[in-house]
């Protein structure tokens, strides 16, 4: 007997109304967003001590049904959606969109759906025709994913991806063993990808909010859950910021807002730029 299929997901028009203006609106041109590159949104949930995990690699809920649902909202409202290689290979993702209306959950073909993307340098996801993200692909409750790495990938990984539409990446002219962000998000434009959501996991996160990077981001939208997960999980915590000398704060959001929903609080706001 097969699954049943997962419920599709619905949120309030109050809440919508307070999150909308963090995201990215099609045909709108923000002015602190360079015109040759996607608009990036980082979201995540974390606990009250800033943990996104338990422990490395351990896959742990942290959003309520209603901040789970916020999620897919933004997905809907996104042309792609990326994660890390650590997210891929811990929870075998679906990377899909289950909001009403969209594609696959009462929309008409795509519509909606944002186009997944796993950043893997060095190619250690080892997808096949039946991880999630592919099979929902074929199953046209989803998009084919596309995967960048600066590795070789094997015939029968490439060809699972290919047969549904997707795409390996392969960046060559990387010198070291990370890509750059830089790359990533011209390749994306280069490709008319229009604005990207960033979920995670742990590392993907921290690296984007460190000083070199934190200009690349336009919105970020955090879920705190009520929760302390202790020492040892994976935190949210980027490299420190120094000037003359003297540590300073990284950076600081403008126009902040936070939204109640249900057990959870979610932070807006927008990221600065120097």
């Amino acid at each position: 007997m097969s699954a049943p299929p997962r419920e599709v997901l619905t949120l309030d028009r109050s809440s919508i109304s307070q999150i909308s203006p963090y995201v990215p609106q099609p045909g709108i041109q923000y002015p602190n967003r360079p015109k040759d590159r996607p608009h990036v949104t980082l979201t995540f949930a974390t606990s009250l001590d800033s943990n996104l995990s338990l422990a490395p690699g351990v896959q742990t809920a942290l959003s309520g049904p209603q901040s789970k649902a916020m999620t897919h909202y933004l997905r809907s409202k996104h042309s792609a959606i990326l994660v890390g290689v650590g997210t891929a290979v811990a929870d075998n993702p679906s990377l899909n969109c289950r909001f009403e209306g969209v594609g696959g959950y009462g929309g008409k073909d795509l519509n909606g759906q944002p186009r997944p993307i796993v950043v893997d340098p060095q190619a250690r996801w080892q997808w096949s025709a039946e991880s999630k993200v592919i099979k929902l692909a074929r199953e046209r409750k989803g998009r084919a994913p596309w995967v960048f790495t600066m590795a070789e990938v094997d015939e029968e990984r490439r060809s699972a991806l290919e047969a549904v539409g997707g795409e390996v990446i392969v960046d060559g002219a990387q010198p070291s063993s990370r890509m750059s962000w830089g790359y990533i998000l011209d390749e994306l434009k280069r490709r008319d990808v229009e604005s990207v959501m960033i979920e995670g996991g742990g590392a993907v996160i921290n690296d984007l909010l460190a000083p070199s990077n934190i200009g690349l981001v336009d919105s970020v939208i955090v879920t705190i859950a009520p929760v302390w997960l202790g020492k040892g999980g994976v935190q949210v915590c980027p490299d420190e910021r120094e000037e003359g000398g003297n540590k300073v704060p990284v950076a600081r959001l403008r126009g902040v807002k936070w939204v109640p929903l249900g057990d959870d609080i979610v932070l807006c706001g927008i990221a600065p730029r120097d």
